[in-house]
């Protein structure tokens, strides 16, 4: 909803009325069974049926809920800046870092990217399942029902709950998901007014870097559940992607870091490398 509102109110200014239409996704209506009715798209699969329809004019998601392959007649008209990508640790007083973590502390969480990469850093953690939205998640942490949990930077920030947060969680300890901190405005190809409106919308920098990590992941064949992490950023003329990709249960882990020119080369050399040091077995596992 925050989302929807911010692309709202960006059409608001350019004098072009605006009525938000709320729709209840599979992931929506399942928060609770996410492990057992995962599908690709699962969270905007409903929405943008009703945008093919003509119901909607416009889908807005968050990037990372957005699989690589759209359907027919659907493109990803703006992709506006991105907000900080980074993960952040959320914990009982006194915890401000995953190193200061009790031993065998019980960490929320149900995502794979995150579970790998803790694991990896450290062994010891008891992570555990947990579902609901972001202010359900830290409330668990608040009665006691575990001990942390990790969520998205951007999701907490733009709920203002920023004082709950413990620590931000550096790309060297845990890479965030593809597309993660950015949202996509969706619509049907035809409409080109439509387009052309939204163009000054779109942040290049933000399109291009998100299109490296996305086309990493398209290359390595995987959706939101491969415990797959990257991050793209520009530094000068060059893009810079670091990735890292592991075993569910953290025992074994890969990272990678290249740099080049363009979002395709990068994402292709990046895979490369994974794809040359065995890690399709450890997709296969998510297929």
């Amino acid at each position: 909803m925050w989302q929807a509102r911010w692309v709202s109110d960006q059409l608001c200014r350019l004098h072009i009325d605006c009525e938000i239409v709320i729709i209840r996704t599979t992931g929506d209506a399942n928060l609770n069974r996410f492990s057992a009715i995962f599908t690709k798209g699962m969270f905007i699969k409903e929405i943008e049926e009703a945008l093919l329809r003509g119901e909607i004019d416009l889908a807005v998601h968050s990037l990372k809920d957005v699989p690589t392959a759209l359907p027919n007649k659907l493109i990803l008209a703006a992709i506006p800046e991105r907000d900080d990508p980074a993960d952040v640790l959320i914990a009982a007083d006194g915890v401000t870092s995953i190193a200061t973590l009790a031993e065998n502390a019980r960490v929320g969480t149900s995502s794979p990217r995150r579970v790998c990469q803790l694991r990896a850093l450290r062994p010891d953690i008891q992570v555990q399942d947990i579902r609901g939205n972001v202010e359900t998640r830290i409330n668990k942490v608040e009665r006691g029902e575990v001990d942390a949990v990790v969520l998205a930077l951007a999701g907490v920030r733009r709920l203002g709950l920023n004082a709950r947060i413990s620590a931000k969680l550096g790309p060297e300890e845990i890479l965030p998901a593809p597309g993660q901190g950015a949202l996509v405005v969706e619509m049907r190809e035809e409409n080109l007014d439509l387009k052309q409106t939204l163009r000054y919308m779109d942040h290049a920098p933000t399109r291009s870097a998100t299109d490296a990590e996305r086309l990493l992941l398209e290359k390595l064949g995987g959706g939101c559940r491969v415990p797959l992490g990257a991050l793209a950023l520009w530094q000068g003329n060059s893009l810079r992607l670091q990735a890292v990709i592991g075993r569910p249960d953290g025992s074994e882990i890969l990272r990678g870091e290249v740099t080049g020119s363009s979002p395709g080369a990068v994402a292709e050399e990046m895979a490369e490398f994974f794809l040359a040091r065995g890690v399709k077995e450890w997709l296969q596992m998510f297929a």
